[in-house]
């Protein structure tokens, strides 16, 4: 006899499938195979108490402070570990309950309900500015057009375009200067139909710009204020086109001064979540979220979106991840830009396990190894 300890990553159905288990019990089984660590903030403490039964009664568990019991304070933290049955079986037994548990079993349901798969995609970066902080990623007119040929033939799904530096303190630009800079390369990747090969999508937030691009046979615009003008949202929903919706605190010019949340996970989820219904308001049906990496955010707010990226998976949105060359990893150790693919894989590989599935690059080769390697890894 011999026992074999298997990975928490492992494709459950896939390996009850090959057990030979009835088609009945893979469902029940897998679901008691994937679980759940639900970090719960302000919760009434009668609320904690009847959680803490309820889920020990299923065989899951809540861990509470001391002293909640006997309602030593009135609102208290907690954590709940649950499988995804388990929770399931929450989800329907607080629906009942007082002290906001009703509500509460609302967000278990919908964080059982989530699907952990999506085709993963690259995103190239092709930047028409002088000014980009890693200069390899920057062309001048038509002259791009030869980067997004090798991109595509190195394994890009979709490129993105853009004209204006959107890192720390960079400069302000007109409508008129990003246009005339991104201009050429839009009409070349329309002469030449490249749009035939792979997604193109348009990193602005002009109208103007947009509406070109889009007219150019672009699909997708990656717009870094989140849909903030109501102009963006209308061409997006005329043309059909995916929305980024991007999550940034400030501007570019103002957003690493002294960045602060009460709560990262919260805070981002709830601007998301508020952009949404507005695009979703506007007609516009295909929308793709961004948690805004570096983006008016400490060291800590980065890591802490990424390790728990999972949290946003309840807004039922692809994920787009984009930590290509940022200097967070220069925090952690100390690298000039051209020193930081390493590092970028390492968030990019974190960031799929955590359910991202589009990655904005400046290194495709490289990515499309390491996601097909991950890929191999995640179907055994």
């Amino acid at each position: 006899m011999q026992i074999e300890k298997l990975s928490n990553t492992i494709d459950a159905k896939k390996y009850l499938s090959e057990l030979g288990v009835d088609g009945g019990g893979i469902n029940i089984l897998a679901s008691k195979m994937n679980t759940h660590i639900l970090y719960i903030r302000d919760l009434h403490v009668g609320g904690a108490n009847i959680l803490k039964q309820d889920a020990l009664s299923v065989g899951a568990d809540l861990a509470v402070p001391r002293g909640t019991v006997i309602a030593a304070t009135r609102h208290v933290d907690c954590i709940l570990i649950a499988t995804q049955k388990q929770l399931q079986t929450l989800a329907k037994k607080e629906l009942a309950q007082p002290f906001g548990l009703k509500e509460l079993a609302q967000r278990f349901k919908e964080f059982a309900e989530v699907k952990k798969s999506r085709p993963v995609q690259i995103m190239g970066i092709i930047n028409a500015n002088d000014d980009s902080f890693f200069s390899a990623s920057r062309f001048k007119d038509a002259h791009a057009i030869g980067a997004v040929v090798k991109m595509i033939e190195e394994g890009a799904d979709i490129l993105d375009i853009g004209g204006v530096s959107s890192a720390p303190n960079s400069l302000k630009v007109n409508a008129e200067d990003e246009f005339a800079r991104v201009k050429p390369i839009l009409d070349a990747i329309a002469d030449e139909r490249l749009f035939e090969h792979a997604k193109f999508s348009i990193d602005s937030y002009e109208p103007q710009v947009i509406r070109y691009a889009l007219d150019c046979g672009f699909k997708i615009v990656n717009d870094i204020t989140g849909l903030e003008n109501n102009e963006v949202c209308k061409l997006c929903a005329e043309y059909d086109a995916s929305a980024v919706i991007m999550h940034m605190q400030g501007s570019p010019q103002t957003m690493q001064e002294n960045p602060h949340y009460e709560n990262i996970l919260s805070d981002v989820y709830a601007f998301l979540q508020s952009r949404i219904e507005k695009a979703e308001s506007f007609g516009v049906k295909d929308i793709i979220i961004d948690v805004g990496i570096g983006f008016g955010k400490s060291l800590e707010d980065n890591l802490m979106l990424i390790k728990h990226l999972e949290n946003f998976s309840t807004l039922k949105k692809e994920i787009l991840l984009g930590a290509s060359r940022k200097s967070m990893i220069n925090q952690i150790v100390p690298s000039g830009v051209e020193q930081r693919l390493a590092g970028t894989l390492a968030i990019h590989l974190e960031a799929l396990r955590n359910g991202a599935s589009i990655f904005r690059v400046h290194d495709v080769k490289e990515h499309y190894q390491a996601l097909k390697v991950q890929e191999a890894l995640n179907s055994i």
